[in-house]
C-alpha cells in the first residue's frame, strides 16, 4: 500500500489504538470509531480496573508476613475503605482512556465516538465503506484501503444467572458497589474468577469460589495452580470443587446461587466469570465475507488476514489469547503487513502471560502439561524455600520452573510463582524467545541477594538434569 491509504479501525482496545499509532506512522490516514471509550474494555473495565483493584489486595497482602520480619502492629490494624478503592479504579481508568485518545489524536488519528459496520460493497479499485453511526446522532460513511476489527468480547452470560448489575455481577460491574460484599460467591475458577476471589479475600470479603473442574485454575500450570488453591484455603477461602452453577437469583438482601447437585449457596453478591463471547453481532461481518468460527470469532490467519478483501482482525475478537499483548501485536502485525512494511507473524510460542493471584504465576513457551504428554524435554523445580532473599522477605509459597529441550538443553519453557511474578518471567521468555541453552544461562552473573538468583540456580539443576537424562539414555542404549 502507498503511503497516504485510509485506515478505518473499529474498535478501540488495545489492537485498535496500538494498529491506529503503527498505521499513522507508516504514513497512513488513520479514522478509528469506538463506542465505549478509548482504551475500550481492557483500560475501562478490564485489566486496568481489575489490576488496580488487585494492587490494593496485594498491599494487604504484603502485611500478612509482618510479624515474621519484626513488624508488630500497635494500634487498630489496616483495613480497606472500599469506595475509595473503587473511586480510584475509576478514577485511573479514565485517565488512562484519556491519555491514550489524546496520544492518538496527537499523532493524527481521527478519533470517533460511536458504533461502526463494514459495507459488503466494494469500491471501483477495491476499497472498503464503513458507516459509522456516531454518538452525536449524524451519521459518517467511511472509504478505504484497509479496515481492521478489533471489537473485543464482552462477558458470557448463563441463562438463568442474568446480571442485574446490583446482586448478580459480571466482572465489568463490580466496581459500582458501594460497599464491601458481606459475602461473596464467584462462579468460575479460571483467570478472572481467581484473581477476584484472591482480590477480594485479602480485602476482608468471606468468598466462595465455584469451581466446575477438580482444581482452580484448570488450564494453568498445575503446579502452581495447587499453590494458589493452598494459599486460598489458608487464607479462608471456601472452595466448591466439581459443581456447576445452574442458576442465581436475588432474594430480598441477597442471592441465592444454586449449583448442580440441588445444593444452594446463599451470599450477598455473586461474581459470574464464566468466560467471554465475541463482539462479532451488527458489524455486517458475514456480509462482507468474512469467515467466522463456530464460537463466533472471526478467523484470521497469523498476519491478522480475515477472508474478507483488505478486512483484517485483532485481539479477543479474533479467538486467539486473551491478552492485550497479544491483541496489540496483531494489530501492529496488521497494519504492518496491509502497509507493506517489514512484518513477522504472530508467534504465540514465546507469549508471556501471567495470572494476578498473591502470588502471581506467570508462564511462557512450552508448559507442563505437554511434557506430561510425551514432549521430549527435562524440567527442573527451585521452590523459593531455598532462595535467601524469598526468606527475607517471608515468602514461603512459590517455585521458578524451567523446561528444555532433551537433545540440546535450550530453554523451551518456565513458570514462576512468586509475587511480582509478572517482573520475574522476563528472563525467562528472553531465553525462550533467543533459544538461549540451560548452559548460557547458568553462566549470567545474578545480583545476590535477588528471587532472580532461582532463575540461574534453575538453569544449572536443569543442565545437571539434561546430563544425567544423557548418560542414562546411552546406558540404556548398550548391548
Amino acid at each position: 500500500m502507498r503511503e497516504g491509504s485510509r485506515v478505518v479501525i473499529i474498535g478501540g482496545g488495545p489492537g485498535g489504538y496500538e494498529a491506529a499509532l503503527t498505521a499513522v506512522q507508516l504514513g497512513a490516514r488513520v479514522t478509528l470509531v469506538e463506542d465505549k471509550g478509548v482504551g475500550g474494555s481492557a483500560v475501562l473495565t478490564d485489566v486496568v480496573p481489575s489490576k488496580t483493584l488487585i494492587a490494593s489486595a496485594e498491599w494487604l497482602h504484603s502485611v500478612e508476613s509482618a510479624d515474621q520480619l519484626g513488624i508488630v502492629a500497635t494500634g487498630e490494624p489496616f483495613r480497606a475503605s472500599f469506595s475509595a478503592i473503587n473511586a480510584r479504579i475509576r478514577d485511573l481508568a479514565a485517565h488512562q482512556s484519556a491519555d491514550i485518545k489524546n496520544r492518538l489524536i496527537t499523532e493524527g488519528v481521527d478519533v470517533l465516538a460511536g458504533r461502526a459496520a463494514i459495507s459488503s460493497a466494494l469500491g471501483a479499485d477495491g476499497t472498503r465503506f464503513v458507516r459509522a453511526e456516531l454518538a452525536d446522532g449524524t451519521v459518517r460513511d467511511l472509504e478505504a484501503e484497509i479496515v481492521l476489527i478489533a471489537t473485543g468480547a464482552t462477558p458470557r452470560e448463563l441463562p438463568d444467572a442474568k446480571p442485574d448489575g446490583e446482586r448478580i455481577l459480571n466482572w465489568t460491574q463490580m466496581y459500582g458497589l458501594g460497599e464491601l460484599p458481606r459475602h461473596l460467591v464467584v462462579v468460575g475458577s479460571g483467570v478472572t474468577g481467581a484473581e477476584f476471589a484472591g482480590a477480594y479475600n485479602a480485602l476482608g470479603v468471606p468468598v466462595s469460589l465455584v469451581s466446575s473442574r477438580d482444581r482452580v485454575l484448570p488450564n494453568e500450570d498445575a503446579d502452581g495452580a495447587a499453590v494458589i488453591e493452598s494459599v486460598f484455603a489458608r487464607r479462608g477461602m471456601t472452595i466448591v470443587s466439581r459443581r456447576r452453577a445452574m442458576a442465581a437469583r436475588r432474594v430480598e438482601d441477597g442471592v441465592i446461587v444454586t449449583l448442580d447437585d440441588g445444593s444452594e449457596i446463599e451470599a450477598s453478591h455473586c461474581l459470574m466469570a464464566v468466560g467471554s463471547t465475541p463482539n462479532t453481532s451488527h458489524l455486517g461481518l458475514q456480509e462482507a465475507g468474512v469467515s467466522l468460527k463456530e464460537s463466533g470469532h472471526i478467523m484470521v490467519d497469523k498476519v491478522s488476514r480475515t477472508t474478507a478483501f483488505r478486512v483484517y482482525a485483532a485481539g479477543d475478537v479474533t479467538g486467539s489469547l486473551p491478552l492485550a499483548s497479544v491483541a496489540a501485536m496483531q494489530g501492529r502485525i496488521a497494519m504492518n503487513h496491509a502497509l507493506g512494511d517489514y512484518v513477522e507473524p504472530l508467534d504465540l510460542a514465546g507469549v508471556a502471560s501471567n495470572i494476578f493471584t498473591a502470588p502471581e504465576i506467570a508462564s511462557v513457551g512450552v508448559s507442563q502439561q505437554e511434557v506430561d504428554e510425551g514432549l521430549d524435554a527435562v524440567v527442573t523445580v527451585v521452590p523459593l524455600t531455598r532462595n535467601p532473599r524469598a526468606k527475607m522477605q517471608g515468602m514461603t509459597e512459590g517455585f521458578v520452573k524451567l523446561i528444555a529441550d532433551s537433545a540440546n538443553r535450550v530453554i523451551i519453557g518456565g513458570v514462576v510463582v512468586a509475587p511480582g511474578a509478572s517482573e520475574f518471567i522476563l528472563p525467562i521468555a528472553l531465553a525462550v524467545s533467543s533459544r538461549m541453552t540451560a548452559d548460557e544461562m547458568a553462566s549470567v552473573f545474578t545480583v545476590y541477594p535477588s528471587l532472580s538468583g532461582s532463575i540461574t540456580e534453575a538453569a544449572r539443576q536443569l543442565r545437571t538434569s539434561v546430563h544425567s537424562e544423557h548418560i542414562r539414555r546411552a546406558l540404556e542404549r548398550r548391548p
